[in-house]
């Protein structure tokens, strides 16, 4: 039997603790949602000013980072590369740059997805957060 690293709460308290610091430090509004690896929400934080659409968005990019095994931005560029059947794929909702995998050893334990700023900067958001784990 496999045995598998999981996300605790201390390692998404520190994953959403950088991810805030980092938003506050550009001044970027947003919302923060950190995933396990099926896509479960663990956290959801809306920094003050961000819209409430990041509410939904931020979560759906975690989601399909989680599920998908990479980062959202990879559906988009398909999409926009005229892959368009990827629209109806089940459970993928997010599918804008923004949603981060979480890798530890090669293997997805969950994901980040932030929404608010531009894609490449809420995935810049989520990296940071990602960072903190020092994977």
């Amino acid at each position: 039997m496999k045995t598998k690293a999981s996300l605790e709460l201390a390692d998404v308290k520190a994953v959403a603790a950088a991810a805030e610091k980092e938003a506050l430090a550009n001044q970027w509004a947003v919302c923060i949602a950190i995933v396990d690896d099926g896509g479960h929400l663990l956290w959801l934080q809306r920094l003050d000013g961000a819209a409430p659409i990041s509410a939904q968005i931020a979560p759906g990019k975690a989601r399909t980072a989680a599920l998908g095994r990479r980062e959202s931005r990879v559906y988009e560029e398909m999409i926009n590369g005229g892959r368009v059947s990827f629209l109806s794929a089940p459970g993928l909702e997010g599918l804008l740059e923004g949603g981060v995998p979480i890798l530890k050893d090669g293997h997805c334990i969950g994901a980040v997805g932030v929404s608010g700023v531009k894609s490449i900067e809420d995935a810049q958001i989520a990296r940071a957060g990602i960072a903190a784990l020092g994977l």
